[in-house]
Order: C-alpha cells, then sequence, then structure tokens
C-alpha cells in the first residue's frame, strides 16, 4: 500500500514539473521575442536598454509601461540619441505625425494642415491651404495700382510705333514669407508711340540734306 501511495506521489510530482518547464519555455520564448535587440530586458517591463543603434520606444498603458526597441520610431514620436540610451519621445501634439522635436511638428495627420511647426483643421488668416502638401501657405493682399507710367521703347518715348507702359502695386504691412502665394504686383500693356520725334536728327533720304523733323531743306543734285 505504502509503495502504491509512493508511486502516485512520484508521478504526481513528475507532471508538476513537466507543466512548470512547458511554462517556462513559453515565457523564455515570449521573452525572447519581445526583447528582440534589447541588452537589457525585463519580464514585466519589456526592453530596458537596448543596443546603441536602436531606439528605446515606451508604450504606456494606464500606470504599466512596457519598452521595446526600434530601428526607427513610430508616427507621432521622434528618435533622440544619447550617450546611454536613444529614445522614442513622444509628439507633444496628438494631431502631428512626425515632429522634429516635441514642440515642432513636420507632417500632420490626416484633416490637418501644417503652418509653421504647428498643426491646424483650419489654415490661420493671411494663409491658404494646399491639399497637395497639406500645409498652409502665406497669401498676401496688395495695395492699389499705381498710375500707368509713361510710353517708352528702349528707354524712348519716341522713334518707334509701339513702346510699353507698366504699373506696380505693394503688400503693406510686415514683409511676407519666401513662397508666399501673391497676385501679379507689376502689370506692362503695349502702347502707340511717335514714331517721329520732335525736333529730332532723322536720317533722310540720298537727295535730302540733314536739318530738323520740321524744316527741312530738299538739295537738288
Amino acid at each position: 500500500m505504502q509503495w502504491i501511495i509512493f508511486m502516485l506521489l512520484l508521478f504526481i510530482s513528475s507532471m508538476e514539473m513537466l507543466s512548470q518547464n512547458r511554462w517556462k519555455k513559453q515565457v523564455n520564448a515570449g521573452l525572447l521575442e519581445n526583447c528582440t535587440g534589447c541588452v537589457l530586458c525585463s519580464e514585466e517591463n519589456g526592453c530596458i536598454t537596448c543596443h546603441h543603434r536602436l531606439f528605446l520606444l515606451i508604450w504606456r498603458d494606464g500606470i504599466r509601461q512596457y519598452g521595446v526597441c526600434v530601428h526607427t520610431c513610430p508616427p507621432g514620436y521622434f528618435g533622440v540619441r544619447g550617450l546611454e540610451v536613444n529614445r522614442c519621445t513622444k509628439c507633444r501634439s496628438p494631431s502631428c505625425e512626425s515632429c522634429f522635436s516635441k514642440d515642432f511638428c513636420m507632417k500632420c495627420k490626416e484633416k490637418f494642415y501644417l503652418h509653421k511647426g504647428q498643426c491646424f483643421r483650419q489654415c490661420p488668416p493671411s494663409t491658404a491651404a494646399q491639399p497637395g502638401t497639406r500645409e498652409c501657405q502665406e497669401t498676401c493682399e496688395p495695395g492699389p495700382w499705381s498710375e500707368w507710367s509713361a510710353c517708352t521703347h528702349e528707354g524712348r518715348s519716341c522713334g518707334s510705333k509701339w513702346g510699353l507702359e507698366t504699373r506696380v502695386r505693394e503688400v503693406p504691412g510686415t514683409p511676407r514669407e519666401e513662397g508666399a502665394a501673391c497676385p501679379a504686383l507689376l502689370e506692362s500693356r503695349r502702347c502707340r508711340l511717335r514714331k517721329q520725334c520732335p525736333g529730332g536728327m532723322q536720317r533722310q533720304p540720298e537727295g535730302i540734306a540733314w536739318g530738323s523733323c520740321d524744316s527741312r531743306v530738299l538739295i537738288l543734285l
């Protein structure tokens, strides 16, 4: 009877050891899978330190946090390299997809527009939305047109059939941003000139002496 009880206890103990070994193998396999690229790894918190080329990304779930080592930081994070550990730091704005620093966004999430490092649902005043780049581009409102300039051709106001006259307008206020979408600030149009310059010296056909336009002297040869 004692022998039977001994064998039964031995069998139960063997089964418990086998079950514990299987559980340890499963835990170790899961731990190794979640600790890829880690130098130090914890069963409770995942990666603690990473290889020098990788970034440590901390996922937070309530009061619990879990670390993984990644080659590039995911959307909404930016990489910061340090002496001891490289970290993925979260962008401050939830509408930011990628950022240069915590407060300077470089690309916004869908339905948002980027302007000076910030994300907006609607572009601020004096800017226009650019759907292709999802950015807000500076615009400008020019003042009134000036009067048309004198009609000239190569700096002369006569001596040609056609010339050009121009007018300009300026943008008041502070200097605008480079690449701002502004309407035309200069216009030109063709205008008629006096082909003959009054009082000017003109080359005459052969047989006609030099003189002014108003008093030509015909010399008979």
